[in-house]
Order: C-alpha cells, then structure tokens, then sequence
C-alpha cells in the first residue's frame, strides 16, 4: 500500500522483529503517543515484553502476518534477514517501510554490490562464487581475501579470510557450497558508517558520519564528533549513502558502511536496511535519534536534520562483560554510572552469553578528546579492551 500522508499519535505502529532494534523502536515510538505492536516468535523478546501487543509467531505464519496487519497502521522492520516475502504479503493490506525489494536486495551480498555499483558507488574488487565453475575462475588478484556467504552472514558469521587458492577451496566447500562472494582484502586504515533517514516523499537527512571499530567482525566502539575523521572523507560517505537510498526508492532509515583504505580510497561495505549498532549513540548524543527517524518516516512525521549536541563514544556490551574472570557475575556499572556523561542502555535480554549483545554504554561530552577519555575510563573499569 502507498505511505499515508499522516498517521497521528495514537495509531499503532508495527515491527517485524523482537530484538534490541525494535525495542528501542518501540521505545520511540510510544514516546510520541504511538501504540506497538512486535511480531516475533520469542515469547521473550526485548521488543515484545515492552510492546502493547506481541504476536508470537513466525515471520512467515499467515495467522501473525494477517493479525499484525489488522492491528497495526504501519509496519517497519528491525533486521534485515525477516524474510521479504513476508513484506510483501504485509504490504498488500498496509504500508510497510522498508519495501521487500530493498530488503531483498541487502540480503544478497551479489545483489547488493551489483546496487552499489549501479549508484557509482566503489566497492572492493570481488566476484560472485556459485558454482564450482565460477570458483575455478575467480581471478589470483583477488587473493588474498574474505569469503563471505550470499546470504544470511553477520557480526563476521559466514566469512573465512583466505590467502590461497587451496584456503578459498576449503572455505568454499565448508561452507557447504552456497552462493559466496569473495572480497579482495584492502590495507584498511579504519571504517565509517552514515545513518539516513528517508520519507516517502523522497525528503532526505542523515547522522554524522561515524568512526567504528569492530573486533572478531564485531563492532566494539563507535566515536562521533568533530575530528574524527577527515572532513573530505565524511563528505565522500554522505554523498554516496545517499545515493545509495536514493537508487533504492528507500523509505525508512538505512546504514551504510564504509572501508577508507590507506591511501584514503572510500569504498562501501555493505548496507543495513533498519537502524545501526553503530548509530545507537545518537539517543543520548544528538537531538533525534535514529529511532526517531524510524518513526518519522514511518507515520508520515516531518524529517528534520538530527542536531549532534555532544560528542559521543558508543561501547558494545558483550555477553563476555558477564563471564570476566571465569565465573558468572554482574558487570561493576556502578562504578560505570559515577562516570560523568555515562547512559547505560541494557536490552532486557534474560540470558548472558559470550559474544551476544546484551547492551551499549555512552559517554558524551563536550570534546571528542573528553569523551574518549570517559569511555577508557569506563572500558578500565568493564574489563573491555582499550581502543
């Protein structure tokens, strides 16, 4: 269905996904007045225990897709892989934002590059491994590199890095031979993402450009604020995460990541289509977060142009943090909270587990320089590597 002009508070507004993302969605959301309602099967999700309706069912069950759109005014989604068929049968009775054909397409390692390259946007030099045929093929410039499933792979699951032709055969055949795409691996000197939100009318505006540091493929610190990063390259990123939405006829709020080579060659990583890790910090840094942009684009809200009102550093917070030392345990955040400028933001998960993520810490202040030094402070005293 075509977006509605308006949907005033009080209408309910509908999530696919029960995660973190849709809990702080729902959280958004409910702060304008709105109702929710999460499906997810998880009978305890962090959306769903927070929401005023939790249809517990799959994400391909008639029932729940057909009570979610009778419920619900408007429907977004909180992580890439609720399968776009069930988009698509949730569009045919309500708007939904994202469409199932830009969520399709960042599913799909292939189709996403392919994407990239029809915005003229580079990527890494690569080649699409679906057959045993095109694994012979693949050309020696492109090793060494980074195996990584078509499908499904994320925070570093479904990749191998490979340096021989040998590796990238093993690699392949473990990996059960599914459609791959192999990456070229680039001398990497850091990464960046860019947040935008964009309304059905085509109105564009976006977060500033982030600085993230991942760790085991995933991301440990995220810092924002003026200095960085190059000015020059921030702009590059903007410039091409727009480009990129504006390809796609995206509504909604997309992330797009980044690899700035050595040399200071941008080129895109992939794309998230839903709010980002990396741009948690803007609930506590800036005057609208990107869950506020979900909403916007969602009911038909004006978009405004987010405020940075702080620099910020945002730290992952890892299952691990609750196993330091060998024995279960509760994280000091006491000693995290006499920190100035610190917002803990815990998800509601019941259960730790090693590398599951189970929150995020902010530090904001009024310098880049003062907020790093709160974070080291804080990562001192969580036990979390130094950065």
């Amino acid at each position: 269905m075509t977006a509605p002009a308006f949907l005033p508070p009080g209408s309910m507004l509908g999530v696919m996904g029960g995660g973190q993302l849709g809990r702080m969605f729902v959280h958004a959301a409910q702060r304008l007045g709105y109702s929710t309602a999460v499906l997810d099967p998880d009978a305890d999700s962090p959306a769903g225990r927070v929401s005023h309706l939790h249809v517990r069912t799959g994400y391909l069950d008639e029932g729940g897709l057909a009570e979610l759109a009778e419920a619900c005014a408007a429907i977004t989604t909180e992580f890439e892989n609720v399968p776009a068929a069930a988009l698509t049968r949730l569009a045919a009775r309500r708007f939904v934002a994202p469409g199932a054909a830009a969520v399709a397409i960042a599913q799909d390692r292939a189709q996403e590059k392919a994407h990239f390259a029809r915005c003229g946007v580079p990527c890494a030099p690569h080649a699409v491994i679906a057959s045993r045929d095109q694994l012979d093929a693949v050309p020696d410039e492109l090793l060494p590199g980074i195996l990584k499933t078509a499908r499904l792979g994320y925070d570093g699951k479904g990749q191998a890095r490979v340096a021989t032709r040998a590796e990238l055969v093993q690699a392949w055949e473990a990996m059960q031979g599914v459609p791959c795409v192999l990456e070229k691996l680039l001398p990497l000197a850091f990464e960046c993402s860019v947040v935008v939100a964009r309304g059905a009318d085509g109105a564009m505006v976006h977060l500033p450009v982030q600085r993230n540091l991942h760790r085991a493929g995933i991301l440990a610190v995220t810092e924002v604020g003026e200095g960085v990063l190059p000015a020059a390259i921030a702009a590059q990123a903007i410039e091409g995460t727009r480009a990129i939405a504006q390809g796609l006829g995206y509504v909604g709020v997309l992330c797009v990541e980044f690899f700035v080579l050595q040399d200071g060659t941008l080129v895109v990583n992939e794309m998230a289509p839903r709010p980002h890790n990396s741009g948690h910090w803007s609930i506590d840094g800036a005057d609208l977060s990107q869950f506020d942009l979900q909403v916007r684009t969602l009911a038909g809200l004006p978009l405004v142009a987010p405020r940075q009102h702080s620099h910020a550093v945002m730290l992952n917070l890892l299952g691990d943090l609750w196993f330091a030392g060998g024995a279960e345990r509760t994280p000091p955040w006491e000693r995290v909270l006499a920190l100035p400028g610190a917002s803990l933001h815990l998800y509601g998960k019941p259960q730790a587990r090693p590398g599951r993520k189970m929150g995020h810490l902010t530090l904001v202040a009024e310098s880049a320089r003062g907020a790093r030094t709160t974070a080291l402070e804080a990562c001192a005293a969580l036990g979390i590597q130094a950065f």
